[in-house]
């Protein structure tokens, strides 16, 4: 995983937050000064906190589990949709179903039902119907595939979830606040940190900002998948190794095992004492 550096970040202008007017006094400890009736924000303080973050979501990658990436504004909705599909993440881009975490089995529905749209798209019968109802099943399945089209793999609620501008997307941490979600945000002046689990003070409204702080949030992310896939092959190997012993040991297939020798029986049977033959009887001297 990259290190976060410095002039990466002054560069791509994580600096620069809100208007003075505009700021949120709990996000004091994050800011370096004001400049220009504007507030600079403490790259220092960024680094460390998306150092943290990325430990975090390294971790939950690595057991198996699913971050939502959630950024439906305008500057934010095409990077993270570039940069988080590579890793296979679910991400939300164009807007927040109310109910999406909390109601989520409504959400499962919609999802099933787009499938089987799907299915009936690709049917043989489906140019017999009519060219109104064709048009009718493929507005409704693009509609449903824009809005829910990437979070269609996401069977179980995730394990973390990852916004950019907390402020638009109010009811998203409002839902994984509830459901005692992790939550990773970019947090900037005019925001409340104390609503993130995981806050990194950075600026949200461009999108060099934005691609700067989630490429290394995704290269945490792809660090732990590849972890992973090491201790799945490592696992299976030590599997292997446990069960050769065992076949080597095992009677040959098609035929018999060596049989164990038997061991002699201690019990001796005592023999039966021999009769006196007759001729023997007769050279015995009498007894006088």
């Amino acid at each position: 995983m990259t290190e976060l550096k410095f002039e990466d970040l002054l560069e791509a202008g994580c600096h620069f937050g809100h208007l003075k007017r505009k700021w949120n006094p709990k996000m004091a400890p994050y800011i370096f000064k004001e400049q220009n009736g504007t507030h600079v924000i403490d790259l220092q303080k960024t680094i460390v906190k998306a150092e943290e973050a990325g430990k975090a979501l390294k971790q939950i990658a690595r057991s198996g589990k699913q971050i939502l990436f959630v950024a439906t504004k305008k500057q934010a909705k095409e990077v993270v949709a570039e940069i988080v599909k590579p890793v296979g993440m679910p991400y939300v881009t164009e807007r927040w179903p109310g109910g999406m975490l909390t109601n989520f089995t409504t959400i499962r529905k919609a999802v099933k039902k787009m499938n089987n749209l799907d299915a009936l798209m690709k049917d043989k019968d489906f140019n017999n119907i009519s060219k109104r109802e064709r048009l009718q099943v493929q507005r409704e399945r693009a509609k449903l595939d824009k809005n829910l089209g990437s979070i269609a793999d996401l069977t179980r609620l995730p394990s973390a979830i990852f916004i950019i501008d907390i402020n638009k997307e109010h009811i998203a941490v409002a839902e994984a606040r509830r459901l005692n979600i992790p939550t990773f945000a970019l947090v900037d002046t005019n925001t409340n940190p104390d609503l993130i689990d995981y806050p990194i003070p950075a600026n949200d409204d461009a999108s060099k900002s934005i691609a700067a702080i989630l490429k290394y949030m995704v290269e945490a992310i792809q660090e732990g998948l590849n972890e992973r896939m090491l201790d799945k092959e490592s696992q299976a190997e030590a599997e292997e190794a446990a069960e050769a012993p065992r076949e080597e040991g095992a009677a040959p297939e098609g035929g018999r095992g060596r049989r164990p020798r038997r061991q002699p029986s201690r019990r001796t049977e005592e023999a039966p004492a021999a009769s006196a033959s007759p001729e023997q009887e007769e050279s015995a001297p009498a007894a006088e």
